[in-house]
C-alpha cells in the first residue's frame, strides 16, 4: 500500500480501514525476511505501534482522534530522541549512552497529532555524508535496480526506503546538505528542506548548528506539507492547483548545471519544456553568491568545525567506533582556525543577502536536486571514489542550506525509469509560499 496521507485519512476517517491494520501491513513488510527492513530500521516497535493503533482507532470511534492523521504509520530517522530509547544517530559510538528521558520536539508534536511510530531507521553515521552507505548497520538498497544494488542516498536512507517499501507512510529526516531532497530524488519521493529555523531542533543530535534543519519525506508535496506544518507547530492549509502563467523561474549559470549524466540532463530539459509550455516565465541567470560557495567551504565549511565540536570527546574515548570516512571527515574541522570560522560566518550572511535580493524578481530558483541517477553500492568500494560521488551527490543539494533557504525535490521522471529529482528553492521564510507552487510543478513536470 503506498497511498497519500490524504486518501489514507480519508479512509481511517471513513471506516474504510483501521490504524491497526495499516500498522499491521506496514510490520509485515518490515520482518519479511525477503526485503529490506533488517537494513531500513534500526529498531521496531512492535507492540507500542499496536498499542497506539489500537488507541487511535478508539479514539477515532469516539470522535476524539486528535487529527485527521491520527493512526497513520511513521518512521522516525535514528537521529531523533524517542523516551525510552537510546539515539544512536547511525552509530556504534553511542550504543551504551543511557536512554533518552523525553521524546524530541518534532517526535512529541508528530505523536501529539496522532501518528503510529514504527521505529527508528537506519542512515548515514551522524548523518554526514549523501550516499546513504552504513557499514554498521548495513545499507538499504534503492528501489529502483535492486538486482544492481545502489544507493539508497543519504543521509535519511532508510527514510526513504521505509516509503518506497510501504513500511510506514511518512517519514522524518533531517537535512543538513540535503539529506532529505537526496534519498527522495534518488526514490522517486518528494523531500523537504525547510527554513532550518522553522522546525526546533530540541532532541535531535546535531551535525552542523549552522546548516542542520528537520523536514519530511513523503509520496508528494501534499504530504510533506501537512507533515510540515505539524513540525513547524502551525495550522495546515489545504493545497490547491495554480495557474503556472507567468510563474518566474531562475535557472542558475553554474556549476550546478554541470557533471549532469545523459538522464538527468535529458528528464530536467523535459521538465523546463514542459513548464514553459504551461507559462512559466523561465530565464537563466548569473548567481554568484552560489559560484562563491565552493571556495568558501573549502575548509570544510560549517559542517566539519561544529561536528568536531560535538565529537571531539567521543573522538578521544572511542575512535576506533567511528566509520573511518565520516571519522576523516568530522577530523577536518582542525584545518580551520577560530578567524576562519567567524570569517566564513560572515561570508555566508553575506551571500545569503546577495541570495535574498537576487530572487526578488523570481518565484522559484529550479535545477537538479542530484546530477546522476543513484550509482551501485559496490562503485563505492573506494575511498577516493566515494569521496568524489558523495561530494558530487551533495553538490547541488547543499547550496540552499548555505544560503539560509527552503527547498523541496519532486520527480522529474518515474520508475520504472531511472529516477531524477527537480529541486524548487526559495529564500528563508517562504516555506509556505514554495510549499503553495511546488503542487502545480509536481504535477506539470511528473
Amino acid at each position: 500500500m503506498t497511498r497519500l496521507l490524504e486518501d489514507l485519512a480519508g479512509d481511517l476517517q471513513g471506516g474504510a480501514i483501521t490504524s491497526r491494520a495499516l500498522v499491521e501491513d506496514c510490520l509485515a513488510r518490515i520482518d519479511d525476511d525477503a526485503g529490506e527492513g533488517a537494513r531500513v530500521f534500526l529498531g521496531v516497535s512492535h507492540e507500542r505501534a499496536r498499542t497506539c493503533a489500537d488507541a487511535m482507532d478508539r479514539l477515532r470511534a469516539a470522535g476524539a482522534a486528535p487529527s485527521r492523521f491520527a493512526g497513520i504509520p511513521i518512521a522516525i530517522k535514528d537521529l531523533f530522541d524517542i523516551a525510552g530509547e537510546v539515539t544512536c544517530a547511525g552509530s556504534r559510538v553511542l550504543e551504551a549512552n543511557a536512554p533518552a528521558q523525553r521524546d524530541a520536539s518534532v517526535v512529541e508534536r508528530l505523536k501529539r497529532a496522532g501518528f503510529v511510530v514504527m521505529g527508528r531507521t537506519n542512515m548515514t553515521e551522524f548523518a554526514f555524508s549523501g550516499v546513504g552507505i552504513n557499514p554498521h548497520y548495513g545499507t538499504p538498497k534503492n528501489i529502483w535496480d535492486r538486482a544492481t544494488g545502489r544507493v539508497p542516498g543519504g543521509s535519511s536512507s532508510g527514510a526513504a526506503i521505509a516509503l518506497t517499501d510501504g513500511m510506514a507512510h511518512a517519514s522524518l529526516g533531517t537535512d543538513t546538505g540535503g539529506s532529505c531532497r537526496i534519498p527522495a530524488a534518488f526514490n522517486g519521493l518528494v523531500g523537504y528542506k525547510p527554513t532550518a529555523r522553522r522546525v526546533p531542533q530540541a532532541g535531535a543530535f546535531p551535525l552542523s548548528t549552522t546548516l542542520d534543519s528537520i523536514g519530511p519525506l513523503g509520496r508528494s508535496v501534499g504530504c510533506c506539507a501537512a507533515l510540515d506544518a505539524i513540525l513547524a507547530g502551525e495550522t495546515a492549509l489545504p493545497l490547491q492547483s495554480r495557474d503556472l502563467r507567468g510563474l518566474r523561474i531562475a535557472i542558475p549559470k553554474s556549476y550546478v548545471l554541470g557533471d549532469m549524466d545523459d538522464h538527468v540532463a535529458g528528464a530536467f530539459a523535459i521538465a523546463l519544456s514542459k513548464l514553459s509550455a504551461a507559462g512559466a516565465i523561465i530565464d537563466e541567470i548569473a548567481f554568484p553568491e552560489i559560484d562563491a560557495i565552493p571556495a568558501a567551504n573549502a575548509r570544510g565549511g560549517f559542517a566539519a568545525p561544529e561536528s568536531l565540536s560535538t565529537h571531539r570527546k567521543l573522538i578521544e574515548e572511542r575512535p576506533g567506533l567511528y566509520d573511518k570516512r565520516v571519522l576523516v571527515r568530522i577530523e577536518r574541522g582542525h584545518e580551520q582556525s577560530a578567524s576562519d570560522y567567524i570569517d566564513l560566518v560572515r561570508t555566508r550572511a553575506r551571500l545569503i543577502a546577495g541570495f535574498e535580493h537576487r530572487m526578488r524578481d523570481y518565484d522559484l530558483l529550479v535545477y537538479p536536486t542530484v546530477p546522476i541517477i543513484p550509482p551501485p553500492i559496490a562503485a563505492f568500494d573506494l575511498d577516493a571514489e566515494f569521496t568524489r560521488l558523495n561530494l558530487l551527490i551533495l553538490r547541488n543539494p547543499s547550496v540552499i542550506n548555505m544560503l539560509d533557504g527552503c527547498s523541496v525535490s519532486v520527480p522529474m521522471s518515474r520508475l520504472p525509469d531511472p529516477p531524477a529529482g527537480l529541486m524548487l528553492s526559495a529564500p528563508a521564510d517562504h516555506d509556505r509560499r514554495l510549499l503553495s507552487l511546488a503542487p502545480s510543478v509536481e504535477h506539470c513536470v511528473a
